[in-house]
């Protein structure tokens, strides 16, 4: 899997059930080979990709995209990558950790 095929499959992995009631942004930034910025609106737990991003996100990751990847397909540890670097996260970070909630991991 690219970054582009996640990013085109995540509205699919979306969970509406778990952002019941949630009006938030979260973005993706991605620094390398594939770069790009993709975001995910939820407007009281309905959802969209927005590819290009927004100008104001609540939260937005930051990092390359194998380390993304591997993030989502569920092979690294999200905590791990952000402790060593890998990857960053400004923002509400408590968003941030609910993501694997929001959208499941990547087959």
């Amino acid at each position: 899997m690219d970054v582009n095929e996640f990013f085109e499959a995540l509205p699919a992995r979306y969970d509406r059930a778990a952002a019941a009631g949630l009006t938030k942004t979260i973005q993706w930034h991605i620094t390398d080979a594939d770069p790009g910025v993709w975001a995910f609106a939820i407007v009281d737990g309905e959802g969209r990709l927005i590819p290009g991003g927004v100008e104001a996100p609540d939260t937005t990751f930051t990092t390359d995209a194998a380390t993304w990847i591997a993030v989502a397909q569920g092979e690294t540890d999200a905590m791990r990558a952000f402790m060593t670097g890998k990857l960053k996260v400004t923002g509400d970070t408590m968003l941030a950790t609910r993501s694997a909630e929001l959208f499941g991991t990547a087959k």
